[in-house]
């Protein structure tokens, strides 16, 4: 595998050695100094360039950053793809390990972009760029929620959960699986993003889905979190989502304390029952 300095090396003479490139940024965990490096982190890089058309019509041009094992082109992904272009990212997988995830833009393009706290400029010709902060995770911290969001939140798992228990009890895991993990467990994910807010005066970043969880959340809760993932037998997937609907309710119940907001119990108790209901009848 290249090295990181390899790697910034050949990103940055790429740039220098092409007149319609003009600026580089780098974004992402390579740009944020709380992010503990590894080998398998990602180079998000933004190249600022003259003219996007050449770039999208040619391809091939990025073969020159390495043998690549697997590309996406996301921005022309669909059926039919879109028919202009205001950015594009070429996402590509080498055979070496390294992953660059390159996105070209327009000086223009750019500017109209909210700005990113994890930006850090490798290569500006043009001295168009202007002088950036340095990069921190401000723009990625969570942010308190309104009573609404979280009882919007508390109805949204509490009414998914009795579709998990009739698929169970129906045998159907593929449904019953998407149902726990994907929706409900978004609902969860999001309060627990909230819980470790406010335990931190929402001044830590917990990672895209639940990556730094184990960091900021007590052992038991991370230990009881771990309880909610199962394997496709359908009593594991019960014990899963009576594991989720314990952890919720304790969570849910400190944060609402915390914020002063009213928590649904009477929802929990008449949803718990009819779970155990659904399972206790025989099928």
């Amino acid at each position: 595998m290249r090295t990181e300095k390899e790697l910034f090396d050949l990103i940055l003479q790429v740039a220098r050695d092409d007149e319609r490139i003009r600026a580089v940024i780098l974004n992402g965990s390579r740009a944020n100094p709380h992010v503990p490096r590894d080998m398998w982190q990602d180079y998000d890089v933004q190249y600022i360039v003259s003219d996007l058309v050449p770039f999208i019509d040619q391809p091939a041009w990025v073969e020159q950053f390495g043998d690549l094992l697997i590309m996406q082109m996301p921005d022309s992904m669909g059926d039919p793809p879109p028919a202009s272009f205001d950015h594009f990212a070429y996402l590509m997988q080498f055979a070496d390990g390294t992953r660059i995830d390159l996105t070209l833009l327009t000086m223009e393009a750019y500017q109209a972009r909210t700005g990113d706290s994890l930006s850090l400029v490798l290569l500006d010709k043009d001295a168009s760029l202007g002088t950036f902060p340095p990069p921190d995770e401000r723009d990625y911290l969570p942010q308190p929620p309104t009573p609404k969001a979280f009882d919007d939140c508390c109805n949204e798992f509490w009414w998914v959960s009795p579709y998990v228990a009739k698929g169970l009890w129906r045998g159907e895991i593929p449904y019953a699986r998407f149902m726990l993990d994907e929706i409900m467990r978004a609902q969860l994910m999001k309060l627990l993003v909230w819980y470790i807010g406010m335990r931190s005066d929402f001044q830590v970043n917990p990672g895209k889905q639940g990556r730094y969880f184990q960091r900021y959340l007590e052992p038991p809760l991370w230990q009881q979190l771990l309880r909610t993932y199962a394997d496709a037998q359908v009593e594991h997937t019960w014990q899963a989502l009576f594991a989720m609907t314990q952890l919720f309710r304790s969570v849910a119940l400190q944060v609402a304390a915390h914020f002063k907001f009213a928590y649904p119990d009477a929802d929990y108790l008449r949803v718990l029952d009819f779970l155990h209901q659904i399972r206790g009848t025989p099928n």
